[in-house]
């Protein structure tokens, strides 16, 4: 059996995706001022898997000052998808409108100032991917209300599942027949939290 590298997480701390200016400034701005974003490893999977299942439809749960909302417009943009990004917060949906204005994404993401618990069933259609990033506690309310807004083989992500505040979540999606789950733990350089878990889910 070959050998791991030595020191892994510092081998992997070398491996992190290059960002443009925008981003580093959100990057920048969030550890000023202890805002959580998934930074730029999650948000690159966010990118390759909503490139990779050619999602159109994304809707975002918890958008804050619309870091990983970037990444999910810039890679459904080629296809002329549209975001969705829900955030409860007035001052920080003005801020990510700012920020995706800058990237040049007003017009592929929409930040809808609403509570995603409350909104959830007034939403029209059908979503190809789904992330997940708001309060861990409201996850599994989230759930029940976000199935029969994801197509049938459409993708769930949810962010901090190692958070004790997920745990109803995440035995709810294990045991549900509509949902394949798996969860991964993972080191993950620039997240909050550098270890933590993910949550990938196929709509069955």
């Amino acid at each position: 059996m070959a050998d791991t590298v030595k020191h892994p997480e510092t081998y992997f701390s070398q491996l992190v995706p290059e960002r443009d200016a925008v981003l580093q400034k959100l990057e920048a701005e969030a550890k000023k001022e202890g805002i959580p974003i998934v930074g730029p490893v999650v948000g690159q999977l966010l990118f390759v898997l909503a490139r990779a299942t050619d999602a159109v439809n994304i809707l975002e749960l918890g958008t804050a000052t619309g870091y990983s909302a970037i990444y999910l417009g810039r890679a459904c943009q080629p296809a002329n998808g549209r975001v969705l990004s829900l955030e409860n917060n007035a001052d920080m949906a003005q801020r990510a409108r700012t920020h995706l204005d800058q990237a040049g994404l007003s017009e592929v993401v929409t930040v809808m100032e609403a509570d995603g618990l409350q909104v959830l069933p007034e939403l029209d259609g059908l979503f190809d991917f789904v992330f997940m990033d708001i309060e861990k506690k409201d996850y599994h309310a989230a759930l029940a209300k976000l199935t029969p807004l994801v197509r049938p083989g459409g993708l769930l992500i949810a962010d901090n599942t190692a958070f004790v505040d997920a745990k109803k979540f995440n035995q709810a999606i294990y045991t549900d027949s509509g949902w394949q789950s798996v969860q991964i733990l993972s080191y993950l350089p620039m997240h909050s939290a550098l270890h933590d878990g993910l949550c990938f889910a196929v709509r069955a």
